[in-house]
């Protein structure tokens, strides 16, 4: 078996994976990156719809969850910010334009466009990319690591683990770097699917597949009390929903649901109207339209399709005016607007997430430097730890930010040695 000699492995050559390895190389190192894949990127490339979504203009912490991830990723963005995450692509080509959502793609709106660059910038820093290549095991040596890959043994000061997580196994991802972690004593937050459509096996709304509205999605305890909400977009679709908003729920439906049994999803078909103003906004409405039928008011303001079931799912006759409703009507009609109950069974799987949340646990790694504080020498960075972001690039920032800090820790620490 043949035997080389780096200074830095990294293991996975996805968004992290790349970002750490130029980062490192630039700092000086020698740096080695294996993959298990012929073509590596895959998730980069079919990443916002084939454009790939960089960053987003709102970055901040609370839109990262985890165990311990708000503190963490603050630490994080510090040492490398949406800012120089600008400034790293404009040094490399790749000049992004901003979008009415916020979200930052390449003015080319191609996702091959990144990755190109991206693999360019590492040729150029001196790395060197191994694909087809995956690691068979890792052991810590006295003054090092010792990485098997098939018919080679690579010794390196220390390695970067940027592996992944679970979503989207046809890209690669395995878990792989979750059992190699945990070798060295690393505890793994449970791991669920998450970005990922809300499944509904008996949706009276699957008749509007297709239609795409802006409302607020709201999970909460069978009390009433509010696990999560996310406003955005909203698809209805053959099997359930999709769209931003509840692809933002779904971490959180797939992680309580356990926790709490009678736990509801509801549909705020007018997100624009303020919790609490829903009576006055009532009055409004209906005492300029008093002499409109229900049927009528509700086409003035939701989809066609959707308003003609409103009388049934709110149980008032379509042909009733406004201005003839009792009580119960009144209340009833409100309830459909804001509070209209959407069965969901479930979350989809790994196969159509976006990202995974939970992973290794966030207070076992030091946030200075990415690096393990069970394994001096290991480092992590990407999707492989226990932080998820919104949809909107979050989790591609969080991939170049903590990238970097592991990158230039870990050429800091073998050139001190």
């Amino acid at each position: 078996m043949n035997s080389t000699q780096t200074e830095i492995v990294v293991i996975g050559a996805g968004a992290a994976g790349l970002m750490a390895a130029i980062a490192a190389a630039r700092a000086g190192a020698r740096v080695r990156v294996l993959d298990g894949a012929k073509h590596i990127g895959a998730k980069i490339l079919v990443s916002g719809g084939s454009r790939c979504n960089v960053t987003n203009e709102y970055v901040a912490p609370a839109r990262f969850h985890g165990e311990g991830a708000a503190p963490f990723v603050t630490r994080i963005l510090r040492s490398f910010s949406p800012a120089d995450t600008h400034r790293f692509f404009a040094q490399i080509g790749v000049e992004l334009k901003l979008e009415e959502t916020g979200k930052f793609f390449p003015v080319s709106d191609s996702s091959r466009t990144v990755l190109n660059a991206l693999l360019k910038e590492l040729g150029d820093s001196g790395a060197i990319l191994s694909t087809q290549t995956s690691v068979c095991d890792l052991e810590k040596e006295e003054d090092g690591w010792k990485i098997s890959i098939p018919d080679e043994e690579i010794f390196a000061r220390a390695v970067i683990l940027c592996s992944g997580g679970l979503a989207l196994p046809k890209t690669g991802s395995d878990g792989r770097g979750y059992r190699l972690a945990r070798k060295f004593g690393h505890t793994l937050i449970q791991t669920t699917p998450a970005l990922t459509p809300l499944v509904s096996r008996s949706a009276p709304h699957a008749k509007f597949s297709g239609l795409t509205l802006p409302v607020r999605l709201q999970f909460r305890k069978k009390d009433g009390a509010r696990l999560a909400a996310y406003d955005g977009s909203f698809l209805f679709t053959h099997f359930g929903y999709s769209g931003p908003a509840a692809l933002n729920l779904s971490r959180h439906v797939a992680r309580d649901r356990e926790k709490f049994p009678d736990s509801h999803v509801t549909l705020r078909l007018l997100p624009d109207v303020a919790e609490g103003a829903e009576a006055g906004w009532w009055h409004e409405f209906s005492g300029r339209g008093a002499k409109k039928t229900f049927a009528g008011a509700m086409n003035e303001i939701l989809p066609g399709k959707l308003a003609a079931t409103m009388p049934a799912l709110a149980k008032i006759a379509p042909q009733i005016t406004l201005g003839r409703f009792d009580k119960t009507q009144i209340a009833a009609a409100k309830s459909a607007l804001f509070e209209m109950p959407l069965p969901v069974d479930e979350v989809a799987d790994y196969v159509k997430a976006e990202t995974t949340a939970g992973g290794i646990a966030l207070e076992e790694i030091a946030p200075a430097t990415m690096m393990s504080r069970l394994a001096p020498g290991l480092f992590f960075a990407g999707e492989v730890c226990d932080v998820d972001g919104w949809l909107g690039g979050y989790n591609f920032q969080w991939a170049w930010s903590s990238g970097v800090v592991a990158g230039r820790a870990a050429a800091k620490l073998v050139k001190a040695a």
